[in-house]
């Protein structure tokens, strides 16, 4: 069973316009996420699906794959689900869909979340969480937070800080990382349900699939992936990868 990488990346983001082509390290940020996200294990292909011919030049310029997709589409795995029938995935093959803001993922982290769906053919979607080490993303917005199930699926995904700690004891917060596992049929079924009222408050296309009562496993994961909605997230970026030896 096959894994597409498919990376939604859009020019106009509100927050931080042109955000896929930013430099980090003399790099676009596009071509860090898609290094990475071709390093996993089982990976067959790796693919940009943007609205903006700039991304798609740039990505072409240093030798990546780009489709180009509706700019009116709802959310980034509705553009993936877009270039997976442009590129006819098979039924059964896995769409990883990789937000373009993930410069430092963990290749393992597609590894790890893609296990469920290779151990069950009844699950349409898995998503990785890791444990929330930094005060300051608690209650950051920017980062997304979740509520699981005594198996492991998802019962919300909130910008706000959950599970309110009412009592002030020990609490683990998971924080959600930029990555959907998708089996390409159920992809496909999750393109063409109605947007969810939840999803249009919070701003969170997985909160789509609760609505519409499917399930999310949710893997936790020991890798954590800074995002880059801000450009000081780059700046910060830049400066791990410096720390770690990694220049580029």
């Amino acid at each position: 069973m096959a894994l597409h990488v498919i990376i939604p990346a859009r020019y106009g983001s509100s927050r931080f316009p042109g955000k896929p082509l930013v430099n980090i390290n003399g790099r676009p940020m596009i071509q860090h996420v898609m290094d990475r996200a071709g390093k996993a294990a089982g990976v067959a292909s790796v693919t940009v699906a943007t609205d903006d011919e700039r991304i798609a030049q740039a990505v072409e310029a240093f030798g990546g794959r780009a489709v180009m997709t509706d700019s009116a589409l709802r959310s980034g795995s509705d553009r993936a689900a877009a270039a997976a029938r442009l590129l006819q995935v098979p039924p059964a093959d896995l769409v990883v869909n990789v937000q373009g803001d993930q410069p430092l993922l963990p290749p393992e982290v597609i590894s790890l979340t893609a296990q469920p769906l290779l151990d069950d053919a009844t699950l349409g979607m898995s998503t990785p969480v890791t444990p929330i080490t930094r005060p300051e993303e608690l209650h950051d917005p920017n980062h997304v937070k979740a509520v699981l199930d005594a198996h492991g699926d998802a019962l919300y995904f909130s910008r706000a800080a959950v599970p309110h700690n009412r009592d002030g004891g020990p609490c683990q917060h998971l924080k959600h990382l930029g990555v959907y596992i998708f089996r390409a049929a159920f992809l496909e079924l999750f393109s063409k349900l109605p947007s969810g009222r939840l999803e249009e408050i919070e701003k969170l296309e997985q909160l789509r699939a609760l609505e519409h009562n499917q399930r999310i496993r949710c893997v936790v994961v020991p890798h954590d992936s800074p995002e880059v909605d801000r450009p000081e997230d780059a700046q910060r970026v830049a400066q791990i990868l410096i720390e770690a030896g990694q220049d580029w």
